[in-house]
């Protein structure tokens, strides 16, 4: 995926814990976790806003685009 997320870099500019963000903003920390990781397919923008209000941030401080990071496809069948 073209989209990286920088949340953990965030957190540790602003000395804040992943279980206090969690609890701020009405996440578990295990879906925080997967927010984290990149491994959602999308985020709710009431969920984005949250997160960049309490820490103090704006949504291009948590995400990048980086060209040429695709994952690998399955081919297709239809192809063969």
């Amino acid at each position: 995926m073209p989209i990286l997320v920088k949340l953990d870099e965030m957190l540790v500019r602003r000395k804040v814990k992943s279980r206090d963000l969690a609890a701020h903003i009405g996440i578990t920390e295990a879906n925080l976790s997967l927010l984290k990781s990149g491994k959602v397919k999308g985020v709710r923008f009431d969920t984005l806003a949250a997160i960049c209000e309490y820490l103090a941030c704006q949504p291009g401080d948590l995400l990048a685009w980086s060209p040429g990071t695709e994952e690998p496809t399955e081919p297709d069948a239809a192809s063969d």
